[in-house]
């Protein structure tokens, strides 16, 4: 059995990664079976050279090697192509056809984006994984195959499975083994290597002395995310050995070709839409109860003016005051208590307290009050609340405390109404 570096030599992989170099040692324990594997890890961490490598050091490696981009081949022909299908299918089948799994027989079939199969194709292969056989599209006739299938994915299997994308049956299938590559960012030391020897094979490749990074540029190297991973970097390489003149590559130099290069520290962006919906939510909630209870106040208010209005004993007047601005005065409460709830999570200002005066309200005075009600009934809500602050407020020049008293609301929330409507 050939050992890590004589497969890394074969196979010109460069880098010492621990996580990399255990990958290559289940790539190659594994080897010498027929058992399947799923190789997993992002686009462009180099998941094609792990079926190669198996597929080399087994008993098939002199059978056919067939990769096959599942995410390239649309839909409706996937099975046509893998499976085949016989002449006059569908529309377009013109003659019959041998599918990768006929054609590699005894060999190794790699399965690249398996996780963009459609779930009808899915069922086909879970029968070749249970017991090689296969039906050509169009045919009736059972055909057997013996195949190794090698897979790989860059996508969550779970969270697919979860979205029923993927069937869970076929995944467990599928990962007898499971070999996952690392990504770029978590081999930092990899990365200079990586890229040295990107630089010397364009070099090579066009004819021009090979690039090379000072200190500094090496630094911005290693540290930079690479979200291309490996596919990233050696196009990047490429670029530099192209179109630079100067063959020794600054940081500032290097800067101009590394995306977002001044974020490459940065923790990565979480979603907030949940948050910042629950918190909209929640406000909402807050406006409408205290809009509903400025309804209530409104009635209120006309029903005790009314009382009032009505009735000529001033025990009587008396007695009705007494009861209704109790009431009122606990539905005030209630609202001052819902209107410091919004002041806290919109974070508000704190009213500045006024200085306190008494004032007499006279008898007149409220019957005055309720004309102005009736007069202003057809004016909006808003509107109306927005003239009786003034009127208070000239009646009582201007004292807060006393036009609060004669509104029958607190002075707090008498403070927030000449703010909000700037009187």
């Amino acid at each position: 059995m050939e050992g890590v570096q004589s497969i890394k030599q074969r196979f010109e992989l460069i880098g010492n990664d621990v996580k990399l170099n255990r990958a290559l040692e289940k790539a190659i324990q594994v080897a010498p079976t027929d058992i399947s594997v799923l190789v997993t890890g992002e686009s462009g961490v180099g998941k094609e050279a792990i079926p190669k490598i198996i597929h080399s050091l087994s008993h098939r490696k002199h059978a056919k090697y067939i990769a096959v981009n599942c995410g390239a081949i649309p839909e409706g022909t996937i099975d046509s192509e893998l499976f085949g299908h016989e002449k006059g299918a569908f529309t377009g089948a013109t003659q019959t056809r041998s599918g990768y799994f006929e054609v590699a027989d005894g060999g190794t079939i790699f399965l690249d984006e398996v996780g963009e199969l459609p779930l009808t194709t899915q069922v086909r292969l879970l029968r070749v994984l249970e017991n090689g056989e296969f039906l050509k599209v169009g045919s009736s006739q059972v055909q057997k195959t013996d195949v190794r299938i090698v897979a790989a994915t860059n996508i969550n299997m779970f969270e697919a499975i979860k979205k029923e994308k993927f069937r869970e049956d076929l995944y467990y299938r599928l990962s007898t083994v499971e070999i996952h590559i690392p990504p770029l960012r978590e081999r930092r030391e990899d990365i200079h290597l990586l890229f040295r020897k990107f630089a010397s094979d364009f070099g090579q490749k066009y004819k021009m002395p090979t690039i090379r990074l000072d200190e500094p540029a090496i630094q911005i190297l290693q540290k930079y995310r690479w979200p291309g991973n490996i596919r990233q970097l050696r196009n990047i390489a490429e670029q530099i050995s192209v179109l630079e003149e100067n063959r020794i590559v600054t940081a500032a130099t290097l800067h101009g070709y590394l995306p977002n290069a001044g974020n490459t520290n940065l923790p990565a962006v979480v979603e907030q839409s949940k948050k910042e919906g629950d918190f909209s939510n929640e406000r909402e909630i807050l406006y409408k109860v205290l809009f509903d209870m400025k309804g209530d106040l409104h009635d209120l208010k006309k029903l005790t003016l009314e009382l009032l209005k009505n009735n000529d004993s001033e025990k009587v007047q008396e007695e009705n005051q007494t009861l209704i601005q109790k009431i009122y005065g606990d539905k005030e409460e209630e609202v001052a208590q819902q209107e410091d709830n919004v002041a806290e999570i919109l974070h508000l200002p704190e009213p500045v307290a006024e200085p306190t005066t008494t004032v007499v309200q006279t008898q007149e005075d409220r019957y005055h009050f309720a004309e102005e009600i009736e007069e202003e009934e057809t004016l909006s809500l808003q509107e109306k609340e927005i003239e009786l602050i003034k009127k208070s407020l000239e009646r009582n020049r201007g004292k807060r405390k006393a036009a609060a008293s004669e509104l029958g609301i607190s002075e707090r929330t008498l403070y927030r109404k000449i703010k909000q409507y700037d009187l």
